[in-house]
């Protein structure tokens, strides 16, 4: 039998930074297409594994001359490498034992999202993504009975951590942890090993400051709207995101956005369109894709984690200040 203390050893072992552990009833409040039980409803736990963003990938964003380390060695490698890689490792202790592991990583690219208004579903949590290449991905599949939704389900990693305990959801959105502030990914393993559930985070790490709202390039937070989520019995909530904002800023554009790729009007242009970027770099049809993580997410990670260290409330310290940004 399986305790919660080999497991979380052996997610560290696998190259997880933190892990938690979550009971499913935890989840009973979200709707089923939204829910990671709905993908394994015999699991009698959820185990969530947070992968660190290394503090010096931000670097060469804030000195505005080296954009490809954060997306290849951070937020790309994490999700479609390094996530992969140790869930393979860690999964092999439940399926040893006589129990079944669902690795899921941070990555939903057939997931049965867009067209949705978030606001139907009844919990307006959904970040809804602009159509992949244009296309509504609605159609690509239904349910196969009329008690199951739709394939593949999607799930937010934010919700999941929170469940976990490990830490909790800042005004921006984005999850926070007493370890690296905003600098973490997840991944998640659905199991049907009883393990035992750690609390819910008590909260205190966001301030609400508004350094997040102040630095975000594309103005993508609201300073007033909130959304709102009820889960594991209790109401959290974050301010409002406009994901199209969001999605261009992520990526050069945006109204305060300071982008050293932009050097023509029509590079203005095309950073500042959707879906995602038009610029000038890759052509896959009809749409130009240029690199990723151009706006450096200078306020809800940059902007967050510098204000998180001098407050000094998180474990991973440095000798260093954060560094100014050069835009």
């Amino acid at each position: 039998m399986l305790t919660s203390t080999q497991v979380k050893t052996h997610a560290l072992n696998s190259g997880a930074n933190i892990v938690g552990i979550a009971s499913p009833d935890r989840f009973a409040e979200l709707p089923a297409r939204f829910n990671p039980m709905s993908a394994f409803p015999e699991a009698k736990s959820v185990v969530v594994l947070g992968f660190r963003l290394l503090r010096g990938l931000y670097r060469g964003m804030r000195a505005g001359t080296m954009y490809a380390s954060f997306s290849m060695m951070g937020y790309a490698g994490t999700k479609w490498v390094f996530q992969p890689v140790a869930l393979w490792k860690f999964c092999n202790i439940f399926e040893d034992a006589g129990y079944e592991a669902s690795p899921i990583t941070d990555n939903f690219p057939w997931s049965n999202l867009d067209g949705i208004n978030p606001d139907e579903m009844g919990q307006e949590f959904i970040d809804v993504n602009p159509n992949y290449f244009g296309k509504d991905s609605s159609q690509y599949s239904k349910p196969v009975d009329p008690n199951r939704p739709a394939p593949d389900i999607y799930f937010q990693m934010r919700l999941a951590a929170y469940c976990a305990g490990l830490g909790e959801i800042g005004d921006s959105g984005v999850f926070l942890t007493p370890e690296y502030g905003p600098r973490q990914m997840f991944a998640v393993v659905l199991t049907d090993a009883e393990l035992e559930p750690d609390p819910i985070f008590p909260g205190g790490l966001c301030d609400h400051c508004g350094k997040c709202i102040q630095e975000c390039p594309a103005c993508a937070i609201s300073p007033t709207e909130k959304q709102t989520v009820k889960i594991a019995g209790r109401t959290i909530s974050w301010n409002k995101l406009d994901f199209a904002k969001c999605s261009i800023g992520y990526h050069g554009g945006g109204e305060k956005s300071c982008n050293p790729f932009i050097t023509s009007e029509a590079d203005e242009v095309g950073f500042n369109q959707q879906p995602y970027t038009k610029a000038r770099t890759y052509k896959l049809g009809p749409i130009y894709w240029s690199g990723r993580a151009l706006g450096g997410m200078k306020g809800c990670h940059q902007a967050c984690m510098a204000h998180l260290e001098e407050r000094g409330v998180l474990k991973n310290k440095f000798h260093v200040k954060f560094g100014d940004s050069q835009c």
